[in-house]
């Protein structure tokens, strides 16, 4: 029989530390410390309240309760000594049913785990959605972890321990994170589509209007429409827009309530190159999980809730960040559909060829009129390690730093390596090289500031001949707009010294360029309230990445909700992930942010 919350709020002390039993391996004390905070008013605040227990006990306690945890497959399964929730957790991964060549492999990595470490390697086997990661996922992990540095990976076993619990939790209460679930496997289903050259290799990318763009555009579409959306369509830049009508809720359906404003809210769907599953996309997905539980009760709320998958927000392909979220602003340059992709296939080509129109005036046709909205919201995977390390599964963005882009390249001489000595080289990827140190340095003295060279090439480069050419990206970001440009003018003088004194020359174009986006209070406010009604403690942080949200900023308020991502919150890459149980706790905060407008505008 499940265990409830009032059953454990209200039982004896050894009572209700008896119904918490085996939650950590071997640790019954942390459980009990936490039982001294009753009353929880949910099993989120419970989890909280054990991590803050374990958190507060020191490194000494720690390790102590990681080394009372099983090596993976090792001496315990063997013996068949492990505790019934080990035994459980590594039979669904299929770890007792290891191939010998399997064993042994795993025997040597916990080999050279606990030399490096001084402790077991820990991992959560049931993985982020609770069903159990497979043993290649389990080997890979392994492999990978080995690497960390020893402080480092001391509290990802702890994370792991916390989230192990997690589920353990679960199954005591017999709670099913069903809207995180669905909204995970949402994820997987719309990540089978990705770019030629990608799929081979099982890796993510999705730039603009490629087979696999419109295929996940059409993709959601079809999915708005089948979980109750009242209309769904693809827009002139290729924004997927759904729209549940306001309005009391008789039957039949009524049409959008006379006078009513709407709630803008959604992310986007294309992807960094070899990226991850839930950046913007996780943005999309909560609020349709919303819409459809409205759908289900027969609800509708006193405003009409538009979701919208943006386009293009990453600028991969075209030299066109924010062009999603830009043409509901009004503010695209008419230049980029002239714009060629690496193949030299113009912007305007692509766009004939998916079936939009192609024209300046089809876009600035998508421009919104703000009166007719209420604001803007999204939510976004954190793509940081704040809410990681601090095992908060939800955060609050208070603003979005301000950045700026460009595109340079350093000309300087092609010429033999072997001939040309050191002192008369015009060597163009030294250049750039000198200026990514210097654009480190500078960054980082004023702490909160980022600077990246994220992309350097050499043309037609040879590895006996010095670089004539070099091109590079710089992406400069800043928690304002004055920081950010006092880090840019000094990156860019340094830039025109390097090349002065090395007698090179460059090129360099801004391709985009953002303002800082301060969360409007009110919004922000709205998050508090939600999160603190799931009872998981309030965290305010800044947001270092670009959002769409910075876009809709120019005309109306918005605000952010970020979700906690596991791997210590890595993202633009594969193993940017987060759990069902942290999407289950975001669609239920926004949906809590949907009850206080419907509060706050009655019919």
């Amino acid at each position: 029989m499940p265990i409830t919350l009032d059953q454990l709020n209200t039982a004896p002390l050894p009572e209700a530390a008896q119904m918490l039993d085996g939650l950590y391996e071997h640790s019954p004390w942390i459980a009990e410390q936490a039982l001294e905070h009753r009353p929880f008013a949910s099993l989120a605040a419970l989890k909280h309240t054990m991590v803050r227990v374990l958190d507060a006990a020191g490194v000494e306690p720690q390790l102590a309760l990681i080394r009372a945890h099983p090596e993976l497959a090792g001496k315990a399964m063997v013996s068949q000594s492990l505790t019934a929730e080990s035994t459980h957790e590594q039979t669904k991964a299929g770890l007792t049913h290891c191939t010998p060549e399997e064993f042994a492999h795993i025997q040597r990595l916990n080999a050279d785990y606990n030399n490096k470490f001084g402790f077991p390697f820990i991992l959560a086997v049931r993985g982020p959605r609770g069903t159990g990661l497979t043993k290649a996922q389990i080997i890979a992990t392994f492999e990978r972890r080995l690497h960390h540095p020893v402080d480092f990976e001391r509290a990802e076993c702890l994370r792991n321990i916390h989230r192990i619990a997690e589920i353990r939790l679960n199954d005591k209460f017999g709670f099913e994170p069903t809207l995180g679930n669905a909204v995970w496997d949402w994820h997987e289903d719309l990540a089978r589509h990705t770019d030629p050259g990608y799929a081979e290799l099982g890796q993510l990318t999705v730039t603009y209007l490629t087979e696999a763009h419109r295929a996940c555009a059409a993709q959601l579409q079809r999915q708005m429409l089948a979980i109750g959306f009242d209309e769904a369509h693809i827009d002139a830049v290729g924004n997927v827009v759904g729209v549940y009508h306001a309005g009391p809720h008789p039957n039949p359906l009524p049409p959008a309530g006379e006078g009513a404003k709407t709630l803008l809210t959604g992310s986007h769907y294309d992807t960094v190159r070899n990226g991850g599953k839930y950046d913007g996309r996780l943005g999309i997905f909560v609020p349709m999980a919303c819409v459809q539980q409205l759908h289900t009760e027969r609800r509708r709320l006193p405003f009409a809730i538009e979701v919208v998958g943006f386009a293009e927000e990453e600028g991969q392909r075209y030299k066109a960040t924010f062009l999603g979220s830009g043409a509901l602003t009004g503010h695209v340059n008419p230049t980029w559909l002239d714009q060629q992709d690496a193949d030299g296939i113009t912007m305007r080509a692509a766009m004939q060829h998916a079936g939009l129109p192609a024209t300046l005036e089809a876009v600035a046709a998508l421009q919104r009129d703000p009166a007719k909205y209420l604001g803007f919201v999204e939510v976004h995977i954190e793509q940081g390690p704040v809410l990681c390390e601090l095992d908060l599964p939800l955060g609050i963005v208070t603003s979005i730093n301000a950045s700026v882009r460009y595109l340079g390249e350093v000309i300087g001489m092609a010429s033999h390596a072997g001939t040309t000595p050191m002192d008369r080289r015009r060597d163009a990827a030294c250049a750039v090289a000198e200026l990514a140190l210097y654009a480190e340095q500078r960054a980082a003295a004023d702490g909160d500031s980022v600077a990246t060279i994220g992309m350097l090439l050499v043309p037609n480069g040879s590895i006996n001949v010095v670089p004539g050419r070099c091109s590079f990206s710089l992406d400069l970001r800043a928690p304002s707009d004055a920081q950010r440009d006092a880090l840019a003018q000094d990156v860019l003088a340094k830039l025109a010294e390097i090349c002065e004194r090395r007698g090179v020359r460059h090129t360099l174009e801004e391709t985009m360029r953002a303002a800082a986006a301060p969360s409007a209070p009110a919004w922000q406010a709205r998050w508090e309230a939600a999160v603190a009604a799931l009872g998981v403690p309030l965290h305010l942080l800044s947001s270092g990445a670009g959002h769409d949200a910075m876009k809709l900023h120019e005309v109306m308020p918005q605000a952010m909700l970020f979700v906690r991502g596991q791997n210590s919150g890595i993202s633009h890459n594969p193993l940017e992930s987060t759990t069902s149980d942290d999407m289950d706790l975001c669609v239920r905060a926004f949906a809590h942010l949907l009850e206080q407008l419907a509060a706050e505008h009655p019919n």
